[in-house]
């Protein structure tokens, strides 16, 4: 199939013959003649890098009427680098057709962005908060939107913003098209769909929540205390990489990128502590290559769409499945190839067959490479780089009558061999009497090396971080990305100033900056969540590994029960209902027995049972209910 055969407006056709594009992906042959063709509601389901920009981007440039002063397609996204990288894209689409295009998000001056929307503009392409704020000013109408597009739906929902996308979507006409378009369908996605959308057409490539088909997924079995050098062997295993290091925390992306630099990689760190100035420094070298390797916690590198990525490295594992997707995800794109690998201890290996359950897709267990293999590797790339190189014949004339006289005693195999150890000594010098890092699973090192000690579980935490105890948990519909928003809009701060969250049943924790400690008690104490009462005071810094145990109370103050689960996502330990819960619908928690009856297994759970999704707003379900009929649809 060619893109011709699509209907797309001649003007369309025209740009991308001028960008090499020849044929549609799957996603693009299956959205697009119904986007252009049936004036409905759609779901799109395909992993990033499958084209879902083109997917949606093409009809709707081929449908968006010209000159028009206000807009009349409306694209929403997570990030400020995925709204830049889709009006960008859009704009090189729409070449030749007269529409403008404006992209509006957060960590810029919004008085500029509200100038440019007031000249005129046909589709605009926001972050959600950035969108309310214009809202909010009355600087932009949205009562001529005839499509409204929702790109990575399940990563803005995780990024807790539910309340802003309800918030826009109710200031939108009701005869308006939703397209909804992510990589995973989680429950909050799926009442987004039910809420606003009226019988939609689904394309779904692949299974829902299965992976790339083009992604080798590869685990390695290490010794906790091994991971750094892990990585080491890993990248210079693979010295062409090209590639993303995924950390849990700021603290633990910073202190990687730091030890790579200083091991003479060329890496940088991408988190929350950067200004917007140094993020978009950092993503500007990374686009160019000019940095080879980018350590970036999972916040931070969301909406990152970057083609020829080769490695995802996973440092540690995420919390929720979906969010190992979306790490995934990031290479293998345009059709290419890639390789996510993943590091795991000893007391991991339950993650990645939960994975390998949700995603549909299978790991191979890899082995570190040893000193040898690495050298060899090394030592081949070395060879290729000499044997390529060009000759510049004129440029090195003058230089080569003392080059001979200094090599005239040396035979040709004892200048190969300088030549070769000047460069390769290092390697030789470092790996000599590098060991084994591959762990065997025995009782010795899962006791020895998996187990942290009582203080170095303290470290965990990131220095000049307060420890909050909340009263809600999973029970009262509170979620990572809902209770990051909801503590940012009670105090001004933003998600750079918030660290760890971990969601538990009752009850849950959070990180944030010292500095701000009194503000965000004095701003969400007594605030309301879904309707219930927010209560929260500073708890001591003392938890496991997995982030279970910062309140030592035995249970919560506020009349919660007592939970001895690791991170988001974990099983709970409750004396009254044992009930076993899982996270935030794809969590890794531990298997614990319970004393109650309900052992049924959810998707996306390792831990198994039942979670509140987090719900509507309204349970009559009137908060985006649309009364539409065929009649009244443009």
């Amino acid at each position: 199939m060619t893109f011709e055969e699509l209907g797309l407006k001649s003007e369309v056709l025209k740009s991308l013959k001028e960008m090499g594009f020849e044929a549609p992906t799957p996603i693009q042959q299956q959205a697009i003649p119904h986007l252009l063709g049936d004036n409905s509601d759609f779901v799109g389901l395909a992993q990033t890098g499958t084209g879902k920009t083109a997917a949606f981007g093409l009809p709707l440039i081929s449908k968006i009427e010209e000159n028009s002063k206000n807009p009349q397609g409306l694209i929403i996204c997570p990030t400020r680098e995925l709204c830049l990288q889709i009006s960008k894209d859009l704009e090189v689409f729409a070449k030749y057709v007269k529409i403008n295009i404006v992209a509006v998000y957060g960590g810029t001056d919004i008085r500029r962005q509200m100038t440019d929307v007031k000249k005129g503009v046909a589709i605009v392409v926001a972050t959600p908060g950035r969108l309310m704020d214009l809202i909010n000013r009355k600087a932009i109408s949205l009562s001529d939107v005839e499509t409204v597009v929702l790109d990575e739906a399940d990563e803005m929902l995780n990024m807790g913003f539910k309340e802003d996308i309800d918030a826009i979507l109710e200031s939108t006409p009701d005869y308006k098209n939703v397209w909804l378009f992510s990589a995973t369908m989680p429950a909050e996605v799926a009442r987004i769909a039910k809420n606003y959308m009226e019988n939609p057409f689904e394309v779904s490539i692949g299974h829902k929540n299965q992976s790339n088909e083009n992604i080798e997924h590869i685990y390695y079995v290490v010794k906790e205390k091994d991971r750094y050098a892990a990585v080491k062997r890993l990248i210079d295993f693979h010295p062409d990489i090209y590639g993303l290091i995924f950390c849990r925390t700021r603290q633990e992306t910073a202190n990687v990128a730091e030890k790579l630099a200083k091991d003479g990689y060329n890496a940088e760190p991408l988190h929350g502590d950067l200004s917007q100035a140094q993020r978009d420094r950092v993503m500007d070298r990374f686009r160019k290559k000019d940095l080879q390797i980018l350590v970036a916690t999972d916040v931070a590198a969301r909406g990152i769409d970057i083609d020829n990525i080769t490695h995802v490295i996973n440092y540690n594992l995420p919390d929720d499945i979906e969010n190992y997707t979306h790490r995934s995800g990031r290479t293998a794109r345009a059709g290419k190839k890639g390789q996510s690998l993943v590091l795991v201890n000893t007391r991991e290996n339950y993650k990645i067959k939960a994975i390998e359950k949700q995603m549909r897709t299978s790991f191979s267990l890899g082995q570190i490479p040893d000193a040898k293999e690495i050298c060899e590797v090394q030592l081949g790339k070395l060879i290729n780089k000499v044997v390529s190189t060009q000759v510049k014949e004129k440029d090195i004339e003058g230089f080569m009558p003392r080059i001979m006289a200094e090599f005239e005693d040396l035979s040709k195999e004892e200048v190969v061999k300088r030549f070769i150890s000047a460069e390769f000594n290092r390697f030789i010098e470092y790996y000599e009497r590098a060991g084994d890092l591959n762990a065997s699973g025995s009782k010795n090192d899962r006791r020895d090396d998996d187990r942290p000690k009582r203080k170095e579980r303290r470290d965990d935490y990131e220095t000049g971080k307060t420890r909050f105890f909340v009263s809600l948990g999973r029970r009262d519909g509170l979620n990572p990305g809902g209770l990051l928003r909801h503590v940012c809009d009670q105090t001004g701060l933003t998600s750079s100033n918030v660290g760890r969250i971990d969601i538990m049943t009752s009850f849950s924790f959070f990180e944030a900056d010292d500095e701000f400690a009194d503000k965000i008690l004095k701003g969400v104490n007594g605030s309301s969540y879904e309707g219930n009462e927010v209560k929260i005071e500073i708890t001591k810094k003392e938890r496991s590994s997995g982030g279970g145990r910062g309140h030592k109370s035995g249970g919560s103050r506020f009349g919660g029960s007592s939970s001895r689960s690791g991170g988001s996502g974990s099983s709970s330990r409750s004396g009254g209902s044992g009930s076993r819960s899982g996270g935030s619908g794809s969590g890794f928690g531990r298997r614990e027995r319970s004393s109650g009856s309900d052992r049924s297994g959810s998707k996306g759970k390792f831990s198994g049972g039942s979670r509140d999704s987090g719900g509507s707003r309204d349970s009559g379900g009137s908060r985006g209910n649309r009364s539409r009929s065929n009649g009244n649809k443009r």
